[in-house]
């Protein structure tokens, strides 16, 4: 039986060749600056994602802003007697119209979160506990339960719109000004939805990356 040993050429060929010096630590160079890279852009969200997050806020500015009219002293058509007559703004009440759309809109601002880096890491200049990672049920818990009481709020409230206690009393506008109320606060029925799909997008994105 004979053997055939492998020539020194064939040996040598077999071996892979090292890798120039240095270029492992290149490479793991380049990979920690496309990390940090990522950290400062935020995470990696579509584009698409994006727009819902910030359609999901900017739902809530239409109606704040027909509020903050009012507090100074815009005819919103209500009748002499009703808290919102313009008789009585600018007031005391205004403080409260301006502030509750102030509250609210930035209610709305916290969808962003879900697609942008302060969402999944604190912020550094958060005392105490900048530079933490949110835990995702953190932010999945509360986004979830908000967009499910919005929706509900919302469209029961449409369903209601033109009730007796509603749009349908006497002293609630009429004409143009029914239809500018009326459009002002209809995209508050997308905020709920929307709410919900980049909250779902954060959760699956958050699992994925572990």
């Amino acid at each position: 039986m004979t053997t055939t040993l492998p020539t020194p050429t064939a040996a040598a060929a077999a071996i892979p060749a090292p890798a120039p010096a240095g270029h492992g630590v290149a490479a793991g160079r380049s990979a920690a600056a496309a990390h940090r890279t990522a950290g400062k852009n935020g995470p990696e969200v579509s584009r698409a994602l994006r727009w819902t997050a910030k359609a999901a806020a900017l739902t809530l500015l239409p109606s704040g802003l027909w509020r903050i009219a009012i507090a100074f002293g815009w005819d919103s058509g209500f009748a002499a007697g009703d808290p919102l007559h313009h008789s009585n703004f600018p007031g005391n009440t205004s403080f409260y119209l301006i502030g509750l759309s102030i509250f609210a809109e930035l209610l709305g601002l916290l969808a962003l979160g879900l697609v942008q880096s302060w969402g999944e890491v604190l912020p550094r200049w958060v005392p105490w506990l900048g530079g933490r990672r949110i835990p995702t049920a953190a932010a999945v818990v509360p986004a979830s339960l908000g967009a499910l009481a919005v929706t509900l709020i919302t469209v029961t409230g449409a369903f209601a719109w033109n009730d007796a206690g509603a749009m349908g009393s006497p002293e609630a506008p009429d004409g143009t000004k029914y239809w500018i109320m009326t459009a002002c606060y209809a995209p508050l029925l997308l905020w709920g939805p929307l709410l919900a799909v980049v909250t779902v997008a954060y959760y699956l994105r958050r699992r994925r990356n572990g």
